[in-house]
């Protein structure tokens, strides 16, 4: 019995033998792989929940490679990228590297080449994953507080005393510290250190 891949490669090449020899070598490691002929192609379908990365051909029917590279943004994908090409040459690879791509390699590459780029890939975009995953949870916390405990705590993580955030919003010094208490635990922050980190990481003004 196959067992279920924890990651997974999206292949956009016109060239069929290349999308088998890949799929092939990628699920020969425990990688899973989806191939596509085209960009259009890659678009009508919905990713895998996974860690993936895309393997992107240069030169393909319709737009090329490296222009939907340049748009992948405006369509919702984040994840990593490695461009792949049989007629690669310098200015090329300088453009899809600044880009942001992981890897441009050249065919014929060698198999271990491809997997030490997608290794690379994969563990990008499961940080990432990590990541955004961490940020939606403190988002969902910071959401359930009251309209008083996110006022305390913009003020007291911008560095304003008790008594200062007291002053600025008209309530007792006391007052403003049962809010920032009650902030700090539904937060789950130990420390008021912790609170600033993740006031940071949420962006509040």
């Amino acid at each position: 019995m196959a067992m279920e891949a924890t990651a997974m490669v999206h292949v956009i090449d016109d060239d069929p033998s290349m999308r088998r020899a890949v799929s092939a070598l990628l699920r020969s490691v425990g990688i899973g792989a989806e191939v596509y002929e085209s960009c259009a192609a890659f678009l009508a379908t919905v990713p895998a929940d996974l860690p993936s990365c895309l393997l992107l051909d240069v030169r393909l029917p319709g737009i090329s490679g490296l222009d939907f590279h340049a748009q992948l943004e405006s369509h919702g994908i984040r994840m990593p990228v490695i461009m792949i090409t049989g007629h690669g040459d310098v200015p090329m690879s300088v453009r899809a590297m600044k880009a942001g791509a992981i890897d441009f390699l050249t065919k014929p590459f060698r198999d271990q080449d491809l997997l030490d780029a997608v290794a690379v890939a994969i563990e990008i975009d499961a940080r990432r994953r990590k990541a955004d995953g961490e940020l939606g949870a403190l988002r969902h916390r910071y959401d359930a507080l009251t309209q008083r405990e996110k006022q305390v705590m913009a003020l007291v993580t911008a560095g304003r005393l008790n008594k200062q955030a007291a002053f600025d919003l008209g309530l007792s010094e006391i007052t403003v510290k049962l809010y920032r208490a009650s902030a700090m635990k539904k937060m789950e922050a130990r420390t008021l250190a912790d609170l600033v980190k993740m006031a940071e990481r949420l962006k509040v003004d």
